[in-house]
């Protein structure tokens, strides 16, 4: 999956427009080696977006649990 960056994102936003959640920051910035650097992004640039495997529903505690 990739993601077209626009004027102004930075890792931990388009983390949380990926993912719903800034916890992807790194997973992302270790996809994207030659933008590590990059803290504000100017618009168009191409990233490579990994795919998060779900939780199996025995590591997610009870109260995170969808019943």
């Amino acid at each position: 999956m990739t993601y077209k960056t626009i004027q102004g994102d930075q890792w931990d936003i388009i983390s949380f427009k990926v993912y719903g959640t800034e916890n992807g920051m790194s997973l992302l910035m270790q996809a994207n080696p030659s933008f590590i650097e990059t803290t504000v992004f100017p618009s168009g640039v191409l990233l490579q977006v990994p795919i998060i495997q779900p939780a199996a529903p025995e590591s997610i505690p009870p109260w995170r649990r969808e019943e």
